[in-house]
């Protein structure tokens, strides 16, 4: 009977073949491996780094799964496959301690071995950031050495200080715990020498400590249990790519000026991590293979590009480049076998292969080589008309052969007929040559051949071909005949064949110099499309509001096409009016309860909206200040009033001084302000003044606001009678303190202040 794990293990896998680069599935895939025995296990772990070859984590659970049923050929079988790709110090770790556990009953030859792979380790993953540990379980290991006379004492603490020398000078995170190790391991040693020897690697630690704490910052910024996935442009694959970048560039500034052997091996570490994560970015590959040659190591380049290749076996680009490498090198047989992979069999190879295998061959073995493959790839499935035109502008332009070039276009005119783009290439060759007689012999057979909607940019060429070489006459025609062959593909024919203005605009424009304005341009842009819309049944109030909100940057003039944008307007038939009546009923806000309790927002949104009677329930709750203000205010036209003829009617209004409890009036207490009918200087209501004919005179400015600011003095004074700074802020605050007080007590007042802001003077 299977068992269950393994079963649901194996539906799992079935989903990730779905999507083989899930990394979430492939996550829980390895979770559950983990669980099952190594016979079972096996197989997915395999399945697991056949996508991610460079999952380190992966690689640790499946070496420790075999490390726990003690399969040592299995675990160094594995060990050769992913540690040289894999510079993670954990999958390093469990290595020493597999090898260690292997070597412990081996004596001294055992002890030697576990001392090489110390130093193979530390050579490659020795300078990451996380291989403090690895330095400190060295340096401990080398400790427990015996040592049986006093050469070998000497030796051994020799070997320690050279791995204490090592460790403090390479960024880490435990470079200070190091450094304290170290300077006790010295003054252990000698104190006359460990003076000098710390004085001489305390610059070196120094630099080393400040480096980890800046290369800290760039460490943090990259995740280290991500999978490497093909990129798909989310935002967190362009973080992580930005975050190696900066990294990248952070170590290729070599900012503890170390020497260049050391510094470029820190790049190397550097990129070989990156790749860890970015296995399937192009990019990184290509970055990694042009520094190395760029140092002058070639061969390191080609294998990188080699490596590259591997993972990316369908890239075009990688393998460009590892030929243009090659072939600069003058390794011309490595680069041919490049091209020839990029050809295969010849079935499935691209036009694009096939003409930068024919520059190839035309570089290094000459015209006759190119001429041949040639005349073998036209015969391909995939040859396309770029691969005639390639071939027909190398021979014009590096052999200097126009007859030769003449004939490859006329050859692939049989086939291509049907492809505007080939017949302008073949209309270009033919002008340089200076041949009208053939271009227009061409524009007319592939004229009469393409179909109308297909013919568009052809027919603009010969309209061009037209102004430049013919006279005033052909050029007319023509572009009459333009006008007749693309008049099928338009609704409406008479408007498409007449002329305009345009037309003289596309005659006689060069380049970028035009016989008219901007302005005119876009004028005649709109007339176009007038033109175009004037036999459809247009309502008039649309026509006249659309073309004045017509933006002029969507309609383009060209100079050989009357092309303009559609514009799309609203529908005003479907437009209703709005009517406020109808939101009373949605809103549920009772008549009564706004009567009693009334708030700002429901005052507005019930005047003019409601029934008579709520109308009114409002206007008895509304205060009688309020009511005077309201009945003051002018009526203006426009959404935004004139905010000086609002503020001059409030200064004129004579607005009520209190209500009391039970409605009558009472008198106004001291810490408010004082009435508008006081401030006015009249108790006659005055006629509201239009915008136009409002204009207050200045003494009468003048003298309110000395009234004003007499009884703002007499309020102040009447606060307490304990004297009070000349502060305004301050006696506003106290002015606001009493009003609560008297409100609190069941009395309320309704005051307008109209002073001006700007009257108050700056606070002390």
């Amino acid at each position: 009977m299977e068992n269950p794990e393994a079963a649901e293990t194996k539906e799992q896998a079935t989903v990730t073949a779905v999507d083989k680069y899930n990394a979430e599935a492939a996550e829980i895939l390895a979770n559950n491996a983990q669980r099952l025995p190594i016979i079972h296990a096996a197989p997915i772990y395999e399945q697991l780094l056949s996508l991610f070859p460079t999952a380190a984590k992966f690689w640790k659970q499946y070496v420790e799964a075999y490390m726990t049923v003690n399969n040592d050929d299995a675990i160094k079988q594995i060990f050769s496959r992913c540690l040289l790709n894999c510079l993670q110090v954990p999958l390093w770790r469990c290595y020493i301690r597999f090898i260690r556990k292997v070597n412990d009953k081996k004596g001294m030859e055992g002890q030697e071995e576990t001392r090489k792979a110390f130093d193979f380790m530390l050579g490659y993953v020795g300078a990451d950031i996380a291989c403090g540990p690895v330095w400190m379980e060295y340096i401990a290991f080398l400790k427990t050495l015996p040592a049986h006379n006093v050469q070998e004492e000497s030796q051994r603490m020799l070997s320690i200080r050279k791995v204490y020398q090592k460790a403090i000078v390479t960024p880490s995170h435990h470079i200070e715990q190091l450094w304290k190790d170290y300077e006790n391991f010295e003054n252990s040693v000698s104190r006359q020498l460990a003076k000098g020897l710390v004085s001489e690697y305390q610059p070196k630690y120094n630099s080393a400590r400040a480096v980890y704490r800046e290369q800290k910052k760039y460490v943090d910024e990259i995740d280290w249990n991500a999978l490497a996935v093909p990129p798909t442009g989310s935002p967190k694959e362009e973080q992580q790519w930005m975050a190696w970048k900066r990294f990248l560039a952070f170590e290729k500034g070599n900012p503890q000026r170390i020497d260049s052997v050391s510094s470029n091996k820190r790049i190397v570490f550097t990129y070989e991590q990156c790749l860890m994560y970015l296995y399937h970015y192009p990019d990184i590959w290509y970055d990694y293979a042009t520094w190395h040659a760029k140092s002058g190591a070639i061969d390191a380049a080609i294998k990188v590009f080699q490596r590259a290749l591997k993972a990316l076996p369908d890239s075009e680009m990688l393998k460009f480049a590892y030929a243009e490498l090659e072939e600069s090198r003058g390794a011309i047989q490595p680069a041919k076998k490049i091209y020839e992979s990029l050809l295969g069999d010849g079935v499935d190879a691209t036009a694009l292969a096939h003409i930068q295998f024919i520059r190839f061959l035309r570089r290094n073995e000459g015209v006759e080589a190119a001429r041949k493959y040639f005349l073998d790839a036209r015969k391909s499935p995939n040859c396309t008309y770029h691969v005639y035109v390639a071939y027909a502008l190398m021979a014009f332009c590096l052999d200097k052969d126009p007859k030769m070039a003449h004939n490859v276009f006329e050859a692939g005119l049989k086939r291509f007929m049907h492809e505007p783009v080939y017949i302008l290439e073949y209309t270009d060759f033919l002008s340089r040559l200076n041949d009208d007689r053939n271009i227009r012999a061409l524009f007319e057979r592939a004229l009469s051949s393409l179909p109308p909607e297909e013919s568009v940019e052809v027919w603009k060429r010969f309209t061009q071909f037209e102004q430049t070489y013919g006279d005033l006459a052909s050029m007319l025609k023509v572009e009459q005949r333009r006008k007749e062959a693309l008049s099928r593909t338009s609704e409406d024919v008479a408007t498409t064949t007449e002329n305009s203005l345009q037309d003289v605009v596309s005659r006689y424009s060069f380049m970028d110099l035009w016989p008219c304005s901007s302005k005119d341009l876009d004028h005649l842009a709109r007339q176009e499309w007038l033109a175009k819309n004037i036999s459809k049944k247009v309502d008039k109030s649309a026509v006249s509001n659309g073309l004045g909100t017509i933006d002029k940057g969507s309609i383009v003039i060209t100079s050989n096409s009357g092309a303009s944008a559609k514009v799309i307007y609203p529908d005003t038939s479907s437009m209703m009016i709005y009517e406020p009546r109808q939101k009373q009923v949605e809103t549920g806000i009772s008549p009564s309860t706004t009567a009693s309790n009334p708030s700002p927002n429901t005052i507005i949104g019930l005047v003019g909206s409601g029934p008579t009677n709520a109308f009114e329930e409002i206007l008895k709750a509304t205060p009688p200040a309020l009511m005077s203000f309201l009945s003051n205010l002018p009526i203006v036209e426009g959404p935004t009033p004139n905010v000086d003829i609002v503020l001059s009617i409030c200064l004129q209004s004579e607005a009520p001084n209190g209500l009391g409890k039970s409605g009558s009036s009472a008198p106004v207490q001291a810490s408010l302000a004082p009435a508008t009918s006081d401030l006015s200087g009249s108790s006659k209501s005055r006629p509201v003044p239009s915008h136009s004919s409002f204009k207050p005179s200045s003494d009468r400015q003048s003298r309110k606001r000395k009234d004003l600011d007499r009884q703002e003095e007499d309020e102040t004074a009447s606060v307490q009678s304990a004297p009070l700074p000349r502060d305004v802020f301050r006696i506003r605050q106290i002015q606001k303190s009493r009003a609560a007080s008297a409100s609190v007590t069941g009395s309320a007042s309704y005051v307008l202040n109209p002073r001006p802001a700007s009257r108050l003077g700056p606070c002390r």
